[in-house]
């Protein structure tokens, strides 16, 4: 078999860079060794730019809405409404499934394989039993495709982890609140008319039922509810890239390298760097593409790293008061990281 593309990783990031291949003419093949759809420890916030992609590529998926951000601690709070339109919590199974009927819908073979070995020459890459002009990394956090192409960056010092949950209740805001804890902080996301997600982020060790407990507002809201599935973990979150193209292999997605999930832009970043993927591979240039990816992830990330470093410093008690003191800076923050525009 061969193709232009194949892109190997099957979740949210590489389907799409797969549609968008398949849109451009290209001859595309996923290679992913799980069943479809994937469920997996994440946010689950489609930020207003991640939700472009999908109107674009004609992809609905059912949620609930999402406007902006909450910010709060123990004694204050800070929120901010996109200016723009709307972003949507959506379960992660969902967007998955409605990704891989649109790839069906378009003809994109979707080959069950376990990727252990890559090859390239000057002509292209050998991998999983087909010969490609390029190969598209986009596996995840812990990507084989960036440690085979000697692309692993360094490890991070203070390694931090994710844990979520979902809750039948009914959403009490349209805002994704982010309760900040000394040690760790509380994510919710409404995800559907009765649902929420909650999320806990921290270092090794954390435990989600302790965290939610320690967080009255969202412990009192909770009460009574009986969790709708079990703890699913991620990390360590941030993982470093040192390039996103080598030869004819690139990265897309968090393979590509990741800072954290303070801030859930990552849906948005990578939608949008899976179009600036396939343009140079359709212009038989992916060397732009370390360029192209640059440009698109240059802002989100700097917001993320910023608020990832007060977060990890001894002036992490200092962010809910610096953002309520200076609205117009968190506003911004909160807009750029919705993305509306980035692809």
């Amino acid at each position: 078999m061969t193709a232009d593309l194949v892109v190997v990783g099957g979740g949210p990031v590489g389907l799409v860079t797969a549609l968008e291949a398949a849109r451009a003419g290209l001859e595309v093949v996923v290679v992913e060794p799980r069943d479809v759809p994937v469920d997996k420890a994440c946010g689950e916030g489609l930020m207003p730019g991640a939700l472009e992609v999908l109107d674009r590529l004609g992809i609905e998926v059912p949620g609930a809405p999402i406007r902006g951000f909450r910010y709060a601690d123990e004694r204050v709070v800070a929120e901010h409404r996109f200016r723009g339109p709307a972003g949507r919590g959506v379960r992660r199974p969902v967007l998955h499934a409605a990704l891989a009927a649109a790839l069906s819908a378009h003809g994109v073979p979707l080959l069950r394989a376990r990727v252990e070995r890559l090859e390239q020459d000057a002509r292209g890459v050998d991998v999983a039993g087909i010969r490609a002009r390029y190969v598209a990394g986009a596996d995840g956090l812990h990507s084989t495709v960036r440690r085979l192409a000697g692309l692993e960056g360094r490890a991070a010092r203070r390694p931090r982890y994710g844990l979520r949950r979902h809750w039948p209740v009914t959403p009490w805001t349209d805002l994704v609140e982010v309760h900040w804890r000394p040690g760790f902080e509380v994510y919710v996301t409404p995800v559907g008319p009765a649902e929420v997600g909650v999320a806990v982020l921290g270092a090794r060790g954390l435990d989600l039922t302790t965290a939610v407990a320690a967080c009255a507002p969202v412990a009192e809201r909770l009460a009574g509810a009986r969790p709708a599935d079990a703890v699913r973990g991620a990390g360590p979150l941030r993982q470093r890239s040192t390039a996103r193209v080598r030869g004819r292999i690139a990265l897309v997605g968090d393979a590509a390298g990741y800072v954290d999930a303070l801030t859930g832009e990552g849906l948005a970043v990578g939608f949008a760097s899976a179009r600036a993927l396939v343009a140079a591979v359709a212009a038989d240039d992916l060397a732009s593409y370390e360029r192209a990816w640059r440009r698109t992830a240059r802002a989100q990330r700097l917001v993320t790293e910023g608020v990832l470093r007060l977060a990890t410093s001894p002036l992490r008690r200092a962010v809910v008061p610096i953002a309520r003191a200076v609205p117009p800076a968190f506003g911004t923050a909160v807009d750029l990281l919705a993305g509306t525009g980035a692809a």
